[in-house]
């Protein structure tokens, strides 16, 4: 997978120079908003509620980008793999985030289907043993739910954690993963 670092313009600026094509789809864990820009897949979310409340957020994301109601091809490579599993090698993420949070998602990226791993594990590959507070703030800012695989960390003390999505859906996942190895 090919990760794009939205610039420092195009974060300080609500997103003034992007166009964002979006769409909404159906998924096996529930129905998502997803949107992308020219460099790639910038988000991911499970509608909670409504469509309405799930494109707020979105928008609330990137202020002052251009939304187009558009499904395009990234977006399609994208939701396939809710239905193999695997995330296509070729699909291009473009990320807003702070290098910290660059950090944790790219280790969320290395967890392998089927498997699980801690917060504390986490923090350890990303060389901040210390940080296992800072790094659950932001597997819980992933801005690419389900292919970043953030539903893929529990709490060491055991149990399935807590999940921006309900940790019903948390469990159908892994369990989905889990049976698919």
């Amino acid at each position: 997978m090919q990760l794009t670092v939205m610039t420092t313009e195009e974060q300080k600026n609500g997103g003034l120079s992007l166009v964002i094509s979006y769409s909404f789809a159906k998924s096996s864990f529930g129905d998502v908003l997803i949107a992308s820009t020219a460099k790639g897949l910038c988000y991911l979310a499970f509608v909670m509620k409504d469509e309405v409340g799930a494109l707020k957020e979105l928008k609330q994301r990137f202020s002052k980008a251009t939304f187009a109601l558009k499904q395009d091809a990234t977006q399609k490579k994208a939701l396939r793999a809710f239905q193999k599993g695997e995330v296509p090698a070729d699909l291009a993420l473009h990320l807003k985030g702070t290098d910290f949070q660059l950090s944790v998602w790219r280790a969320l990226l290395a967890i392998r289907i089927g498997k699980v791993t801690t917060y504390g594990d986490i923090a350890n590959k990303i060389k901040k043993p210390k940080a296992f507070r800072a790094v659950g703030t932001a597997v819980g800012q992933n801005p690419i739910s389900f292919l970043i695989p953030c539903h893929r960390v529990v709490p060491s003390s055991g149990g399935i954690g807590n999940y921006h999505w309900g940790t019903e859906r948390k469990q159908r996942m892994i369990e989905w993963e889990g049976g698919l190895c």
